[in-house]
């Protein structure tokens, strides 16, 4: 567990829909560009002296230096672990919260639809979900109606 103190010396920003902080990016790139340029420089002088066409050694060289990025992304991602904080609630028995997802699926091209042309997977994952019942109040329905 991390302490607030340490968590608040983060400085977070969101790349690529993902949460981060920005001076261990820093260092994940400064970690990649080495690894990867050292791993292509340290292949191609091995590799021209054992193949004989350039160009052929130049482009395993260039695997090499690929492989290095990989190897860069497995090392950092053991070394700066996630920032981000998963939790879970079930706010499917919040009322405030079921009458918004409904309104928002309503405005939708379509509407709401009936759960009787659900195919029974689908009504069977809505049961597993404690959603079903949702879909088949009465409700619901009146209140489509209504609209």
């Amino acid at each position: 567990m991390r302490s607030d103190k340490q968590a608040s010396n983060w400085q977070l920003a969101e790349v690529w829909g993902d949460t981060v902080d920005l001076r261990h990016l820093s260092w994940s790139i400064l970690i990649g560009i080495g690894i990867s340029v050292i791993g292509f420089f340290a292949a191609s002088r091995w590799l021209s002296s054992v193949v004989e066409s350039k160009q052929l050694a130049h482009a395993y060289a260039m695997l090499a230096g690929l492989a290095g990025c990989v190897l860069a992304g497995v090392i950092c991602a053991r070394v700066f672990p996630p920032k981000r904080v998963v939790t879970e609630e079930d706010i499917s028995s919040n009322p405030e919260w079921r009458d918004e997802v409904l309104r928002e699926l309503e405005q939708q091209p379509g509407g709401l639809g009936s759960v009787s042309d659900l195919p029974p997977v689908v009504v069977q994952e809505l049961k597993e979900l404690r959603l079903y019942e949702l879909f088949v109040t009465p409700g619901t329905s009146q209140r489509r109606d209504g609209q």
